[in-house]
Parts: C-alpha cells; sequence; structure tokens
C-alpha cells in the first residue's frame, strides 16, 4: 500500500514544479466605474498594480486576484462606500479566460492546479476536483498559444454612500466657552445629512485638536472618540468629544543668545504680551517673524513648556516660554556684473553690516557702477519698537543716468519711519530732500545750441503703503496684493513748485486648475500742479519696458524730447530722443500663464497703457509670448513682445528674475 502513496506524493511534487515553472505577466490592470479620486486610491491599494509588467507564478497571481476585491472594497470605505460591486476580470485578447477554446481552458485548468497550492488559510474559489490529478499534471504541461500575458479589469458600482445619521461633536470643559473653538465646531465635516468622508472627518477632527493646543487648552484629549458605521442603513453615527481641561496663561519669557549681540532690553521689546494673559500660539508666531525681520540671528528657537507650568495661587497655570538665539555672520558681501543695452557693462558692489552695535544698529553701502548709469546707496537703520514693528531709516542715494533715453543727475537725502501695521499691510512715512538736474530745452530751440539743464530742490513729505495677502509671496496663486502712495509739496517751503501726487499700483491672481494661473496687473498715478515744467524728472511718471508696457522701450510711452547731432558737414540728424516724463499715468495687463513641464511653462500677455500730460491718453499696446521657470527665489520670465501702436523697434526681448512681492 505505500507504492501507491508515493506515486501520489510524486504526482504532487510535479504538479508543484510544474506550477513554479510557469509565469505569467500581466500586461494592465484597469480599475472602471469610479471617479478619478476614487480610481487613483484604488490604484495605489491593490497590490496587482505593483506587478504590472513583472513574471509573477499562477500561485502568486491567484493569491492577487482574490485579495483584489478586498483591496479594492477597503479603498472605497474613506469615501463613504461601504457597499460596493466589484468584479475582477481576466482577459487576454480582450477575450475573458474561460470564453476562448480549448487552449483557453487549458491554462484554466492548469492555474487551477497549482491554486492548490496556495499560502496557507488562502480561500480557493476556483478548486474543483477533478479526479485524475495526473491528466491535470499533464495538461498544464502543454501550453496554449499566447498563454502566459493577460490584463485584469476591476469593475466597481460603488453603491450608495453611507452618510451621517447622528453626529454628538462636541468640548466640555472651559474650552466650551471659547467662540474660536465653537466655530471650528460648527464647521465640523462631515456634517449631518453628508456622506461619511474619511478625510474631512480627520481633517477637521485634527484641526480642532490642533486649535485646542493653539489656544492654551494643553491637557485637551479625547473623552469619546467613535464612529458606527451600519451597512444595511447606509448610515453612520459619529460620537467625538473633546475635554479640554484648563486654559493656560502666558508664563515668562527667557530670551537667551549663544553668543550676545543684541542687548537684552532690545530684544525684549518684541514681547508684546503681560504675563498672566492668556496663552495663543499667534503670540509665540508673531515673535518668531519680529526676530526673522531684525535679521541678526541664523537660529531662532522659540518653545513653550507647558510640562514646567508654574501653578499660580489661584490654581491659573502659567507656561514659560524659552528664547534661544544663534547669531547669523555679522557682514554679507556682494559683487557681481552687470550689462543693459541703455546703462551699458558694469559692475555691483555691497556691504552690509547686519549688527553695527548692540542696539542693533545696521549700515548698508551699495555701489552700482554702469558705463551710461550710476548709483551710489548709503543707508542706516535704527530698529524701532515704541509704534509698530519697523525701522528708523535715514538714507543717501545718489544717481547719475546719460542714456539715449535721459540726462540726469540728482541727489537725495531720505529719513523714513516703517511698521507693520498687520501681518499683510506696512506703512512707511518718510520726509525727502531732493536736488536734481535735468536736460531741457524749449520747443522750437536751436538744435546746433548746447543742451540746456534745469535745476530744482524739492523738500517734500510722502506716505507709503503697501499691502500683500496672496498664498505665497514668492509665486502666488491666489490673492491681491499693491502699493498706494502719496506725496507733496509746498513752493516757499522748501520745494520749487507746489504739487501733490498720488500713484497705486495691484496685482491681481488666480489659479486655474494644477499647472495654470492668470495674472491681472493695474497702474495709476495723478500729479496736482500747475507748474509741471518745474517737476523733476525723479517726480514723473513713465510708460515702457518689462514691468510696464512690453513691446516698447523703457520709458519709450510718453512726452518724448528730440535729440539731434551735426556732422562734419554742418548737417543736422535726428540721434535720437529723451524721455521728459509726464503729469499722469495709466497702464493694464493681462497675463495667463501656463506649466506644462513641471517648473517650466509659457505665457500669453497683453500690456496697454500710456503716460500723458493731458486729460485724454495716448494709448499704446503691446502683445507676447514668454517662456517661464518656476525658480525656489521666484519665476524666471523671458518674454519676446511686440508694440502694436507705432513702436521705436519691432520687437523687445525683456529678462526678469525674482519674487513676485
Amino acid at each position: 500500500m505505500r507504492f501507491p502513496r508515493l506515486v501520489f506524493a510524486a504526482a504532487v511534487l510535479l504538479l508543484s514544479t510544474a506550477g513554479a515553472a510557469r509565469a505569467v505577466v500581466v500586461e494592465k490592470v484597469d480599475i472602471v466605474g469610479l471617479d478619478e479620486e476614487m480610481t487613483e486610491n484604488v490604484r495605489v491599494s491593490v497590490a496587482l498594480v505593483d506587478a504590472v509588467g513583472r513574471e509573477v507564478s499562477w500561485r502568486r497571481l491567484s493569491y492577487m486576484l482574490r485579495e483584489a476585491e478586498a483591496q479594492t472594497r477597503e479603498a472605497l470605505e474613506p469615501f463613504g462606500f461601504y457597499s460596493p460591486t466589484i468584479t475582477v476580470e481576466r482577459l487576454r485578447d480582450g477575450v475573458p479566460i474561460g470564453q476562448g477554446g480549448a487552449a483557453t481552458r487549458t491554462t484554466l485548468q492548469a492555474e487551477t492546479a497549482t491554486g492548490r497550492g496556495g499560502d496557507a488559510g488562502d480561500d480557493n474559489e476556483n478548486d474543483t476536483d477533478t479526479g485524475n490529478d495526473d491528466a491535470v499534471v499533464a495538461r498544464a504541461a502543454t501550453p496554449g498559444p499566447g498563454q502566459g500575458r493577460m490584463t485584469v479589469v476591476i469593475r466597481v458600482d460603488p453603491g450608495r454612500p453611507v452618510r451621517v445619521r447622528n453626529a454628538d461633536i462636541a468640548i466640555i470643559g472651559d474650552g466650551n466657552d471659547d467662540i474660536y473653538l465653537q466655530r471650528d465646531l460648527d464647521d465640523f465635516l462631515p456634517g449631518q445629512g453628508s456622506i461619511l468622508n474619511h478625510a474631512d472627518y480627520e481633517a477637521s477632527k485634527t484641526r480642532i485638536s490642533r486649535r485646542l493646543t493653539e489656544r492654551g487648552y494643553f491637557e485637551a484629549d479625547f473623552s469619546s472618540r467613535r464612529v458606527e458605521v451600519t451597512r444595511a442603513r447606509e448610515a453612520a453615527d459619529i460620537d467625538l468629544v473633546w475635554s479640554s481641561g484648563p486654559r493656560y496663561d502666558m508664563g515668562p519669557t527667557t530670551i537667551e543668545q549663544t553668543r550676545e549681540i543684541i542687548r537684552p532690553d532690545i530684544l525684549e521689546n518684541l514681547v508684546y504680551w503681560n504675563e498672566g494673559e492668556y496663552y495663543h500660539q499667534g503670540r509665540i508666531d508673531r515673535l518668531r517673524t519680529s526676530l526673522s525681520r531684525l535679521d541678526y540671528f541664523g537660529d531662532i528657537d522659540i518653545e513653550p513648556m507647558p510640562d514646567q507650568a508654574v501653578v499660580m495661587p489661584d490654581g491659573a497655570k502659567r507656561v514659560p516660554v524659552k528664547v534661544a538665539l544663534t547669531p547669523a555672520k555679522r557682514s554679507i558681501y556682494t559683487a557681481g556684473v552687470s550689462y543693459g543695452t541703455d546703462s551699458g557693462a558694469g559692475i555691483r558692489l555691497g556691504v552690509e553690516r547686519r549688527y553695527v552695535n548692540r542696539r542693533g544698529h545696521k549700515a548698508l553701502a551699495q555701489l552700482d557702477y554702469a558705463q551710461n548709469r550710476k548709483t551710489l546707496t548709503l543707508q542706516y537703520r535704527i530698529p524701532a519698537f515704541a509704534w509698530l514693528d519697523g525701522w528708523y531709516t535715514a538714507s543717501l542715494l545718489g544717481y547719475d543716468e546719460q542714456t539715449d533715453y535721459i540726462d540726469t543727475r540728482r541727489l537725495e537725502l531720505i529719513g523714513s519711519r516703517s511698521g507693520e501695521y498687520s501681518p499683510n499691510l506696512n506703512l512707511v512715512a518718510s520726509v525727502h530732500a531732493l536736488r536734481e538736474r535735468w536736460a531741457y530745452e524749449e520747443d522750437g530751440a536751436d538744435p546746433l545750441a548746447p543742451t540746456t539743464y534745469r535745476y530744482a530742490t524739492f523738500t517734500y513729505p510722502s506716505i507709503r503703503a503697501d499691502y500683500v495677502n496672496v498664498d505665497d509671496r514668492t509665486f502666488p496663486r491666489s490673492g491681491i496684493g499693491g502699493s498706494l502712495m502719496l506725496r507733496g509739496g509746498a513752493q516757499g517751503a522748501g520745494s520749487d513748485a507746489s504739487f501733490v501726487q498720488l500713484h497705486a499700483r495691484a496685482s491681481w491672481f488666480l489659479g486655474m486648475g494644477e499647472n495654470s494661473r492668470l495674472i491681472v496687473r493695474g497702474e495709476g498715478g495723478y500729479t496736482f500742479t500747475d507748474a509741471l515744467v518745474d517737476m523733476p524728472p525723479a517726480l514723473r511718471f513713465y510708460a515702457g519696458g518689462d514691468r510696464s508696457i512690453r513691446g516698447y522701450q523703457w520709458r519709450e510711452v510718453g512726452p518724448r524730447l528730440t535729440r539731434y547731432d551735426v556732422d562734419e558737414e554742418n548737417n543736422i540728424h535726428e540721434t535720437g530722443w529723451y524721455a521728459l516724463g509726464a503729469k499722469n499715468v495709466v497702464t493694464a495687463s493681462v497675463e495667463f500663464e501656463h506649466y506644462f513641464l513641471g517648473n517650466w511653462g509659457g505665457a500669453v500677455f497683453v500690456d496697454s497703457g500710456s503716460a500723458f500730460d493731458g486729460t485724454t491718453p495716448d494709448w499704446r499696446t503691446g502683445v507676447g509670448i514668454g517662456l517661464r521657470w518656476r525658480s525656489p527665489v521666484g519665476p524666471l520670465k523671458f518674454d519676446i513682445a511686440r508694440g502694436l501702436d507705432d513702436p521705436d523697434s519691432p520687437f523687445t526681448i525683456g529678462l526678469t528674475l525674482g519674487a513676485e512681492f
């Protein structure tokens, strides 16, 4: 009787060897019947997808096919679908396996035989008793045409979603009276009657837990956390309750520098709260922002320590705050070369002292020396905390430009006070003392006469407001930003003429899908004066150029003065023009960008506007295309534009780099 058993054992061994030796390649896994988001979740959840393009044994394939249904079902639950109908089909040459003739049936029989030797504990829905193991082995050893490659189709009818029937979501304890926490409870998703979307549920739960910590409820914990799903009724009941515990207060703040570079009392001015006031993470964040903007320190570590809270006689708990600061490099040196079609070749040199002394003063010197344009800037800044976080600044600016478009020299002394009024609004109040010389010629003047220069002195106050409310200052996709400036002077009070000037800029950003954005820009400026001829170029408006009306040269649009030259035979030739500047300016731009290769993209745009003295603008319009690269420091823009209204050049090329704000 032992002989038949040995034969049977040998047959089983042969069967296992044949099954292991044979392999199949899954060419593709199609998921049908779901929207894009659910399809993607199923795709990353089904192990069979990872086998696409690889050879797997029939045994392994059989196991993955059985698991595919359960994995698909589980992948749909986060979207609220708990009772889907799922069919897993295997196709060869577009025909379901089992309907393709004798060869296909042979393959199925081989699969069935090897399937019996699957992983222990796995259900085998394809098991059938053939009654003749030897015959099965013989059929498995005979391959059919096209055998070994297949496509798997997972067809899904998600069915009816589970909806929230009852939602008991609450905070007990001191947090129950917190109006901000109550707003979060009111906004909790999913709400009653909504589909039980797990992502919304987890996001809402996390938001409230985080808000409890931000508002000083350091002992908060769940007293109940349960979601019950009744598949038969397609209903879910949410029971989610926090116990907030007491709210902590702000304790003592300790500021430590690894190497003391700034007087401690200077930095203590940034701590705007008083000990004993309620704790809020926003206070910590504002302190971190203020320290960062001072730019004294390379590393800023602010740590609230609720585990070391001090218990007061009235039972209140105060959280100490520890601030650890590591100084940044004291001096910053910059150097570079430059070239512009107007300015010519040049060099740029600069040095900045982050901290001149222990009072936190700063100093800056920058020189931009080119063939036709030279700028020298000297600046000294003192931190200011009495009104708003900001600076007292004294600046001296020297400027000399003698190009084909303008001939001017000026010296300007500026004293200003800046301050952050809110996270989105920065204010600057300043006083300017300006002395300028510029080329000037009366209409009809003799072109052979030497250049006539005019001089002007203006002393005037100015106030500027910069507003930025965007999702990302480097590359915004949503929001608005802009500036508003008002300045004016009076004749006889330090100015050669009376004037009032208003200038505004605004930019609006709108993301369109994941890879596109729309940018709309506008500018408007107006000068109230009866003595425009006395206004120096620095106080006039210009249009044209990369940041104005593309398709026209820099300062090309607006009032101009024709320049002449005389050759050796005393013939007069027109050689160019000077930009005189205008009393008013209006410009507008619409631009559409689309990124199609990661951070690379393209743009199309239309710019229009004018700089003018009267009441009617002489509109100039430019159109163009551009190449975009989204760099870490802001978009790099390469534009080619053409003016539509008698431009000086058939087209212009512009290159800019930097953050939008």
